[in-house]
């Protein structure tokens, strides 16, 4: 039997993807300067016990709990410094710099190739403000390596709202966001190693969707799961299932409603989160209890 060959990059494309040979592409001036993987042995530390499917009530910006290099996966949306009930009210640079604070602990605690799943919209009309480009800064600022992004087509769950004001007319027509970001990136290395005795679960249909860079399915209802903002679970599901293995550890630094914490222990994994305010602290708690032993921990007042 001939043997197939492999496809490269070429000046008319490729008509296939098959033992694909981009080193050309990867060697030219564009990539020069752009960041690089760091070739290292992969290593872990086990997840303390105490810290095993628990929520922490206070500031992700130091997770001294967490070991370095024992989470698989970070999958959160942050908190938009928008007026929430949660956000505290500072300025831009303060607010991405909060950001940093807490990926750069997020870099520490992950695995080498571990991955991170930042869900984020984009604010405000006057001006427009790109969260999602200034977030893609802050963490290539910190050494993560970019993987890509999904476009999470939310146009199911929109309303019919537009500016009223300019109606039909070039006045001041307003664009009206029905997506949402979700930013991928990898720590060091592009690919993880196989563990024994680890498995994947994601099936062949799922896959093949999931490796597309839209992703269709509704938002959350804020007041049936009586959060302001909760992202559904089948957003932290699919991530889980397409950049982890089982029993590997989820983690989520602003867990709010709890979403990531169900959809890992529903996958066979873990999960160690923080969540600042109290009260959600407790709505994670009920959200969980019909199906795992989680422990919450809440402050006292």
């Amino acid at each position: 039997m001939k043997k197939r060959r492999g496809t490269q990059t070429s000046n008319f494309g490729s008509a296939g993807r098959f033992s694909h040979d981009a080193s050309g592409f990867y060697a030219s001036r564009l990539y020069s300067e752009t960041p690089k993987q760091t070739e290292t042995s992969y290593s872990e530390s086990p997840l303390p016990s105490a810290a095993e499917n628990r929520i922490f009530c206070h500031s992700s910006e130091l997770m001294s709990e967490l070991p370095d290099k024992s989470v698989h996966l970070m999958v959160t949306s942050p908190p938009y410094n928008v007026g929430k009930m949660y956000d505290d009210d500072l300025t831009l640079d303060e607010y991405i710099a909060f950001i940093g604070r807490v990926m750069g602990e997020v870099h520490r605690v992950l695995v080498p190739g571990g991955r991170l799943c930042l869900n984020v919209a984009n604010i405000g009309r006057k001006p427009y403000l790109s969260l999602e480009a200034l977030m893609t800064a802050k963490l290539l600022s910190l050494g993560f390596l970019m993987r890509g992004q999904v476009i999470w087509d939310k146009a199911a769950s929109s309303t019919g709202s537009t500016a009223w004001g300019s109606w039909a007319s070039a006045t001041n027509p307003t664009l009206r966001d029905i997506h949402e970001y979700i930013l991928v990136f990898s720590k060091g290395m592009f690919a993880r190693p196989k563990i024994v005795g680890r498995n994947s679960t994601i099936t062949r249909d799922d896959f093949l969707e999931l490796t597309k860079s839209i992703w269709r399915f509704p938002a959350e209802s804020a007041r049936r799961v009586k959060h302001p903002a909760p992202f559904p679970v089948e957003l932290p599901r699919r991530c889980i299932e397409l950049y982890t293995y089982t029993d590997e550890v989820v983690l989520d630094p602003f867990m709010g409603s709890g979403s990531t914490a169900i959809a890992a222990v529903e996958s066979g994994r873990r999960f160690v989160g923080y969540e600042t305010d109290n009260a959600f602290v407790e709505l994670c708690g009920s959200r969980l209890r019909p199906i795992v032993e989680a422990t919450c921990e809440v402050h006292e007042s």
